[in-house]
């Protein structure tokens, strides 16, 4: 194989990467509030407080609000995901090894990233259950109470994670499977399928915190969590002739945080 394939070679491959990234890579990046470019080994999401309105005399002083704000860290950390495409197994073999080794390194850089992104979400202390019982219609209006009782906007970026098992209990629940209540216009949510009730946007995830039969949900606003990116899925392809084969390194530098407790409930659910 010639050496000078590599630059269509790796064009390619890197578009497919990016592609199976945004698509199938990662569930919940789009759920939260993401920030791109980041220069440096750390960046920081501001916490703004609550602002008070007052009144003023005619001709008077305008009252500031003197909102707080509050600087939350965010660290980024650098993860690679690579293999081997040996040039002549591409001769032999009836499927796409370039995409199916492309689709493996974005699936595996997705999982990271979700992966980060509910580590951040597991530091919250809000709960609700307590692991005796699944996932329950009781539970859920428990954690909407708190989210309520924090001031936590309503504005349709509300979401919630959720297990496979806990998934199928929420079919059970009329309210949520059926059109008669939540219809069939259902928003987009790039990386998985979202499906929207008490004005939730509800996804299923097989990567939630579970230990034994004891497994944590969440129900959050997007501007709870923080996720900062240094460096998007990047591709390398080297070409090494004492092993007649390409050396695929997919590469990316992200980092989650935790930025406002008050905007996520943990439900913990029994399986």
């Amino acid at each position: 194989m010639s050496v000078s394939i590599d630059q269509a070679f790796v064009k390619q491959f890197e578009a497919d990467v990016h592609l199976a990234y945004q698509q199938m890579g990662t569930k919940l990046r789009s759920t939260i509030r993401s920030k791109s470019g980041v220069v440096g080994a750390t960046t920081t999401f501001q916490k703004i407080g609550k602002g008070t309105a007052s009144t003023k005399s005619r001709h008077g002083i305008v009252p500031v609000m003197n909102l707080n704000h509050t600087p939350v860290e965010c660290t980024l950390q650098d993860y690679y995901a690579g293999d081997w495409v040996d040039a002549l197994d591409e001769l032999k073999i009836n499927v796409d090894e370039r995409r199916v080794v492309a689709s493996a390194g974005a699936y595996a850089l997705g999982r990271k990233t979700d992966e980060l992104i509910i580590a951040a979400m597991n530091q919250t202390t809000q709960n609700v259950g307590d692991y005796s019982t699944g996932l329950t219609k009781a539970l859920i209006l428990s954690a909407l109470e708190k989210l309520n009782e924090n001031d936590v906007p309503d504005d349709g970026r509300r979401f919630a994670v959720v297990g496979v098992h806990q998934w199928n209990e929420l079919l059970g629940i009329a309210e949520f499977s059926s059109a008669d209540y939540v219809g069939s216009d259902l928003p987009f949510i790039t990386g998985g399928e979202g499906k929207r009730w008490l004005g939730i946007t509800w996804l299923l995830h097989n990567g939630l915190p579970v230990s034994s039969d004891n497994r944590d949900c969440f129900i959050y606003h997007a501007s709870s969590i923080g996720h900062a990116c240094g460096q998007e899925v990047k591709t390398d392809i080297t070409w090494h002739g004492e092993r007649a084969a390409h050396f695929i390194s997919n590469s990316m530098s992200q980092g989650a945080v935790l930025i406002d407790n008050d905007g996520i409930v943990r439900v913990k659910c029994g399986e």
